[in-house]
């Protein structure tokens, strides 16, 4: 069969970040996972459910270690490398950090696709990783039933510009870097309901680096920062509600969306995806409208960064940010937690 006429999506049973297992799901498995040993060096592990691990070099620097792998987006062998490689580095840029190299992971169904295939996959994560200036220095790869790819990424942070996902206040203002509707307007295309060019956005969005966390480790204001996945908009936020104790307004119309997506907005679209993050976590979460979760929960692949920034330093934030080519709007704030949901919608 012709490289081109295969569709990589139709090898797996899940797509990109929304192959993650539910929030509530992960949680049960960590807490059966038995206590993490005590390391003097370890600044961040896996209690804080940051973006990646960090550890003490003793000399004002940390080491940043993560990996993040799934299993096909798109049908473009290329494209999906990239995407998953931007996917993983991002971890590292939304803890403050700079990339310094990354090893891949790759699991392919050889009996079913060609390896030319999978070598371009692997050419789509060495491109991004040339993009964000490491290199792809080795890798591991098994005989698997669905094509999977990835990277484990170890980067460097200065740890006065160290940021986690749990050290919000009162009073910050949420920004996002980049648009919501990657999980929906994928699974759309998956199913033939949208044509390829429609997908053109997403794949714009998925397939460029956070690279702007890494400026914004330097901006004393911003003080909380993750990227935005799996659990959707709403289930991260959730996760720098609850490790800072505080709860959060969000203006729906102010929320960065991709285009185009306005006839899907209803429940009945939503991916499965979705709605294991709404099993997860829909209790803690007041809507004006249901629908509005079509895209507060969908699951991002390669998402945007999620900032709260103090108030009094958002003129600094928003100019290193425009430096960096983004024009943001806040599309909510973190206020003192109060009997209820942690999270109501507007």
């Amino acid at each position: 069969m012709p490289n081109e006429t295969i569709r990589l999506t139709q090898y797996s049973h899940g797509a990109g970040c929304g192959c993650k297992i539910a929030p509530g799901v992960l949680d049960q498995i960590l807490h059966n996972s038995g206590h993490s040993e005590a390391f003097s060096g370890l600044l961040v592990g896996h209690e804080s459910k940051d973006d990646a691990a960090v550890m003490d070099l003793g000399n004002g620097m940390g080491v940043v270690s993560t990996t993040d792998f799934f299993m096909p987006i798109v049908d473009d062998a290329f494209i999906f490398g990239k995407i998953a490689a931007v996917n993983a580095i991002s971890d590292v840029y939304a803890m403050g950090g700079k990339p310094l190299m990354a090893i891949a992971i790759l699991g392919w169904p050889v009996n079913q696709l060609l390896p030319d295939l999978a070598g371009q996959v692997v050419a789509g994560g060495r491109a991004a990783c040339l993009e964000a200036g490491i290199p792809l220095a080795g890798g591991h790869s098994i005989d698997a039933p669905e094509p999977i790819f990835g990277l484990a990424v170890t980067g460097l942070v200065e740890l006065a510009h160290l940021k986690q996902n749990n050290t919000a206040t009162a009073g910050c203002k949420l920004y996002l870097t980049k648009p919501l509707g990657v999980g929906l307007l994928t699974t759309l295309g998956k199913a033939g309901k949208v044509n390829p060019e429609a997908l053109a956005p997403a794949i714009a969005s998925m397939t460029t680096l956070n690279k702007p966390g890494f400026a914004f480790g330097a901006v004393g204001g911003v003080r909380a920062m993750t990227d935005v996945t799996g659990f959707g908009l709403l289930g991260h936020l959730l996760e720098m509600c609850e490790g800072a104790g505080l709860a959060a307004t969000v203006r729906y119309t102010d929320v960065p969306m991709l285009p185009g997506l306005t006839p899907w907005q209803d429940l009945a679209h939503a991916p499965g995806g979705t709605k294991r993050n709404l099993t997860s976590y829909g209790h803690k979460v007041e809507m004006a409208s249901p629908n509005m979760a079509v895209l507060l929960a969908d699951p991002q692949t390669s998402g945007g960064l999620l900032c709260a920034v103090d108030p009094a330093h958002e003129a600094a934030f928003l100019a290193v940010a425009k430096a960096e080519g983004l024009h943001l709007q806040a599309f909510g704030e973190l206020h003192a937690a109060v009997a209820g949901p942690t999270i109501r919608v507007v």
